[in-house]
């Protein structure tokens, strides 16, 4: 579910109401700007926190390749290195006992994090530079 409609489910039912009071045109189209104008600020607000949250996930994952280490630099690949090889394992019926869900759990969230957080390293300083540019 996408933030924007996540905002619109949350505002419709009073434009909804809005529609249904007794006043005059000229006053609901004023209070439905309100009310657009007030969930438009909210998701840009909701959509700077999740720029500022992805971009400390990135400086976290930078700093850890970047450390001083081989072992800090590279647990996470790794890990899911070690994952996946277990994934095809239990694909080819060559593990002793199945993988629980929370297996393939761990391993889509790992993925998910590791392709989101290479990615935000990438897009968050332009969406920032963006951002701060309206």
């Amino acid at each position: 579910m996408s933030i924007w409609n996540f905002l619109t489910g949350l505002v419709e039912p009073v434009t909804d109401l809005i529609d249904e009071l007794h006043t005059s045109e000229e006053e609901r189209l004023e209070v439905k700007t309100k009310l657009f104008a007030m969930q438009s600020a909210m998701a840009t607000k909701v959509m700077d926190y999740e720029a500022r949250l992805i971009e400390a996930k990135t400086k976290v994952i930078t700093a850890e390749a970047q450390g001083a280490s081989w072992l800090q630099r590279n647990w996470r690949p790794i890990t899911m290195l070690t994952f996946l090889g277990l994934v095809v394992a239990d694909t080819f019926g060559l593990t002793e006992f199945r993988l629980a869900s929370e297996a393939w759990t761990l391993l889509q969230i790992g993925l998910g994090g590791y392709v989101v957080g290479r990615s935000a390293e990438k897009i968050v300083p332009k969406v920032t530079d963006a951002m701060r540019k309206d």
